[in-house]
């Protein structure tokens, strides 16, 4: 039993740094490829993909319930972060156009000029730049796919926090 749990929760965290890695990757090319650039809001969340994934991946070779339920935490809370995110932005989407805010400079001359704090509160504002919808994939646009998949995150990592028996 103990070897089953321990089995499906590597497989979980495993399948989720999987997750985060197709989300980045498919972020990159829909960047490159297609020369859509990222808003500051999807930079943001491309940054809560990478923490995220990155404490899954270290999750599939933990195996103390202890350090596997503090990997749960965290991974839930970046995904729970960049859903705020993706659904800010969701927002900000769906406003009419005279109430979208304006747009923001890029991210580099922001942290040239502000200090980090200022940058992270701005950006976290959102921007004309948020609002542009130039990609969808079956009716949704990109935060919304985002959301999503964030959400996933979320709940893998619920499942892997409540199912983790501590010995």
């Amino acid at each position: 039993m103990i070897l089953r749990t321990s089995l499906s929760t590597r497989t979980h965290n495993l399948a989720a740094s999987l997750i985060c890695l197709f989300a980045l990757l498919t972020a990159f090319i829909l960047q490159y490829a297609d020369h859509l650039s990222p808003c500051p809001l999807c930079i943001f969340q491309r940054a809560f993909y990478l923490l995220a994934g990155v404490v899954f991946l270290l999750a599939t070779f933990h195996s103390r319930p202890s350090i596997l339920k503090t990997d749960a935490i965290l991974s839930g809370l970046f995904s729970l972060g960049g859903a705020l995110i993706a659904g800010r932005q969701i927002w900000i989407q769906h406003l009419p156009s005279d109430q979208v805010p304006a747009c923001l400079p890029n991210l580099g001359s922001l942290f040239h000029y502000l200090p980090a704090l200022k940058v992270i509160s701005m950006v976290l504002k959102g921007s004309g730049d948020c609002a542009i919808v130039n990609w969808r994939l079956w009716g949704m646009s990109m935060p919304e796919w985002s959301l999503l998949c964030f959400l996933a995150l979320f709940l893998i990592s619920l499942k892997i926090l409540f199912s983790t028996k501590d010995s």
